[in-house]
């Protein structure tokens, strides 16, 4: 099967299942290295899109190096040979940490692969001991349909955390795990 990178498989508590909202057997989360040319394009994409919609003072989304630093695990969302979507966890301290990357298929938007990532994260991050998970992004009616997947997760509204610095473009959102 052709991968986004160099990929581990990993036993998702989500991988496979089908619901209404359009699993497809196939999908699977996997651990990536971020070295494959399918990931760096979808990464590359999100990025220019992001820029697209806000300016560079703004805007939070890592890059490919940012993402492969140390604290960070990133995740690839797989149906057979395609990135379909993908997130990252981002080690804050001991307790905490950040959701990064979060980002979907623009044709598999609304089809549940942006809540099967989500949950993977959760439960990753329950895995590895953190007790507080916490995101920054964006303001804009664009994101809305991100603001109520993550409330819809038991996120809530918080002030800035970590390097944050309040930005009217941004909003930070947080849980107890």
């Amino acid at each position: 099967m052709p991968r986004a990178g160099s990929v581990t498989p990993r036993a998702s508590p989500c991988s496979g299942r089908r619901s209404g909202r359009g699993y497809a057997d196939r999908v699977e989360i996997v651990v990536d290295d971020l070295t494959g040319p399918l990931i760096a394009r979808f990464l590359d994409e999100h990025v220019r899109e992001m820029l697209s919609i806000t300016p560079p003072e703004s805007k939070h989304a890592l890059d490919l190096e940012m993402l492969r630093g140390p604290g960070i695990t990133f995740w690839s969302v797989m149906d057979g040979g395609t990135v379909v979507g993908c997130g990252a966890l981002k080690r804050l301290d001991a307790r905490h940490a950040e959701v990064k990357s979060m980002r979907t298929l623009a044709a598999r938007q609304r089809s549940g692969i942006a809540s099967m990532m989500l949950e993977h994260i959760i439960t990753e991050a329950r895995r590895m001991g953190f007790t507080r998970l916490s995101l920054e992004t964006g303001s804009a009616e664009f994101f809305a349909p991100a603001r109520r997947l993550y409330q819809k997760f038991g996120f809530e509204y918080c002030k800035p955390f970590a390097d944050y610095r309040p930005d009217p473009l941004s909003v930070f959102l947080t849980r107890t795990l």
